[in-house]
């Protein structure tokens, strides 16, 4: 039984391999040809005598038509493209941009695409969208909002009009990227000096108002010592300090030291005490 196994397995490649040589011959003798589209392919045939056939899209592998058929090879995976490009801000500052377009075709649409834009689509549909989207959307900024804080917001204004524009058209945008904004030198200077400057004027205004609190801190505590000297002062009467006195004077008495007490000679009444260690 094993020694028959690789050779049934032979037997099976033989087969196969006859079959498929068999198929190629046929259609080669029918009239048929073959076309091989690769992974992450597709195709649209076209034939002189009905056209681009809109039904239908080829998909990956081996593919048999007419011998008067031409079938079209599209990449329809995800594909990226780098554009710099030149542009002016809302107070007419030319502004280098670099931006990056994701995009996909639609398999299911791709017939449609070839017929209107054919193979070079992108510079023909992609393109000319993209840049006129990024022209127009940074035409609404100053320099210092492009450079700082609005390039989020850049970038999906872009993105939104792009995909607007495109996908209705056979065309799936994933990702619009800003890669890189340039501003002339002179302006990036002026923006980084007013930026650190504002920086400078955040930090003395924490500075401010941390002292601001430090003090408030302060009068708060002393307003609280006043309150407390104040209860003590009011509740210290002649009285009270003449019963404390009698009680310190009689627990002096009745300790171990040897002392003299005189009792009455204190000129508020209390007694006097000579002598203790």
């Amino acid at each position: 039984m094993k020694s028959s196994s690789p050779n049934f397995t032979r037997l099976a490649i033989r087969i196969a391999i006859g079959v498929i040589a068999f198929l190629v011959l046929s259609a080669m003798a029918t009239g048929c040809m073959t076309t091989t589209i690769e992974s992450g392919g597709a195709g649209v045939r076209y034939s002189p005598f009905g056209g681009t056939d809109v039904d239908r899209t080829y998909g990956e592998g081996l593919n048999l038509h007419a011998p008067w058929v031409s079938v079209i090879k599209y990449d329809v995976r995800v594909q990226e493209q780098l554009e710099n490009m030149e542009a002016l801000s809302s107070n007419g500052l030319s502004i280098g941009t670099d931006v990056s377009i994701r995009w996909r075709p639609e398999a299911s649409t791709l017939p449609r695409l070839h017929q209107t834009y054919g193979v070079d689509y992108y510079r023909k549909l992609i393109q000319p969208e993209m840049r006129s989207a990024v022209r127009e959307v940074i035409g609404q900024f100053t320099p210092d909002e492009l450079y700082s804080s609005k390039r989020t917001q850049l970038q999906d204004s872009i993105f939104g009009r792009v995909s607007r524009s495109v996908e209705s058209d056979f065309v799936l945008v994933e990702a619009i990227l800003i890669r890189d904004i340039r501003l002339p030198d002179q302006i990036k200077g002026a923006i980084e000096e007013k930026l650190k400057e504002e920086q400078e004027a955040e930090r003395y205004e924490f500075t401010i108002q941390k002292e601001r609190l430090e003090a408030e801190r302060k009068r708060i505590e002393a307003e609280g010592e006043a309150a407390y000297q104040r209860i003590i002062t009011e509740s210290l009467t002649s009285q009270y300090l003449r019963f404390k006195g009698i009680e310190a004077t009689q627990a002096l008495a009745n300790s171990p030291n040897s002392k003299t007490v005189i009792v009455g000679s204190g000129s508020d009444g209390l007694p006097l005490i000579l002598g203790g260690q």
